[in-house]
């Protein structure tokens, strides 16, 4: 098992980040990121500006299950700006949540950025597509 410091030396300059915002949740799209079924993910676009170093595209970041434990590398692939009404089936899909569907992701990401403490149907979103690099754990 590899430690956050172990993985930056192999990656600099990369991120650490858990999915989602419990434990649980966190153990459970970890888990969807390493079997290759979640390859998408996205937050608002004002918690992207209030990041200190946000994601681009080339980027690596380490995520981390519930525990804070690293469990795989991920790379970006893809960055855009888009509002939560105009997300697609397709994105859905690549989000991997749920039954895969454009109105579970609708459900569950209004949940979670209502939770996040704003939340609109034309808010601005940053989505995000990546690709594993490196499996170091199998996740919770």
């Amino acid at each position: 098992m590899s430690t956050v410091d172990e993985v930056k030396m192999k990656y600099p300059g990369a991120n650490a980040w858990q999915i989602g915002d419990s434990p649980d949740l966190a153990n459970a799209l970890a888990k969807l990121v390493i079997k290759g079924i979640k390859t998408a993910s996205c937050g608002s676009f004002a918690s992207f500006q209030a990041e200190e170093s946000p994601p681009r595209i080339g980027s690596y970041h380490i995520i981390l299950d519930g525990q804070g434990t690293p469990v795989c590398v991920i790379r970006m692939i893809s960055l855009r700006l888009v509002r939560f009404c105009d997300v697609t089936e397709a994105f859905a899909r690549k989000e991997g949540e749920g039954d895969l569907s454009l109105a579970y992701w609708r459900k569950e990401h209004q949940r979670f950025f209502t939770r996040e403490g704003f939340f609109s149907e034309d808010m601005e979103l940053v989505a995000e597509e990546f690709v594993v690099v490196e499996i170091l754990s199998s996740g919770k």
